[in-house]
């Protein structure tokens, strides 16, 4: 009988573990540069504990892995370029610390159960970004953002420009953002046209200039690349 109750007591507690949010697998946050330049990743939540010290350099072809915590949390994720190099926390950055400036929108709703994203364009442009999600549990997980470099064609009267370059990034107009990047969130309330429901991503990919780099000329095309649904 004693051996019977120790068997019951085991199995009871394997199940609390496996169901316990400690035993929910987190999610990760991969941030990965593919531009020719260096980046700073720049992570700022908006709701939950701080995940970086944003001192990160990420050279041409590295990536930063970040652990999300088991609480709910969102937040933004933007790529800081022309930084100082010799000063940490990095400094004097041309584009990425303020608007205009691509940006990643993350949510992930606890213990890496639901996550929600998005590529904004609200702020402006500098750097082309995808999101993709990696090792889904289910439900439909679009890859989104913008593969399209908007500051190649960016109207003139919408230029940024930098010590480097007159064209380090782009304010807009909507439209323009819009036309070119539709897998992306270019005013308040606007939304993508793919739907989303993504459930226990193992990784949320951001990736800074991916691989797929077009004018905006060619833009029609990149649209149909970035749509990515798994089903359960």
């Amino acid at each position: 009988m004693a051996s019977a109750l120790a068997f019951v007591a085991v199995l009871l507690a394997a199940a609390a573990a496996a169901t316990s949010p400690a035993a929910v697998a987190a999610t990760t946050l991969t941030i990965q540069n593919l531009c020719p330049h260096p980046v700073w990743p720049l992570v700022t939540p908006t709701s939950g504990q701080p995940i970086s010290d944003n001192t990160a350099r990420l050279d041409p072809n590295s990536l930063i892995s970040l652990a999300f915590p088991p609480t709910p949390w969102s937040g933004r994720v933007a790529a800081r370029t022309g930084c100082d190099a010799a000063a940490s926390p990095p400094a004097g950055c041309e584009t990425g610390a303020s608007p205009p400036s691509t940006v990643a929108q993350l949510s992930v709703h606890g213990g890496g159960d639901v996550a929600t994203y998005s590529v904004s364009l609200v702020d402006g442009f500098n750097v082309p970004v995808v999101v993709s999600p990696q090792a889904v549990g289910g439900g439909q997980c679009p890859a989104l953002g913008c593969v399209v470099d908007l500051n190649c064609d960016c109207p003139l009267g919408q230029r940024f420009s930098d010590r480097f370059s007159d064209d380090a990034a782009c304010r807009g107009p909507p439209e323009y953002f819009k036309g070119r990047c539709p897998q992306t969130r270019t005013t308040p309330g606007d939304v993508e046209p793919v739907p989303q429901s993504c459930r226990s991503p193992g990784e949320l990919k951001v990736i800074f200039c991916p691989p797929t780099m077009l004018t905006a000329a060619a833009a029609a095309a990149a649209s149909d690349m970035l749509i990515r649904t798994l089903t359960p």
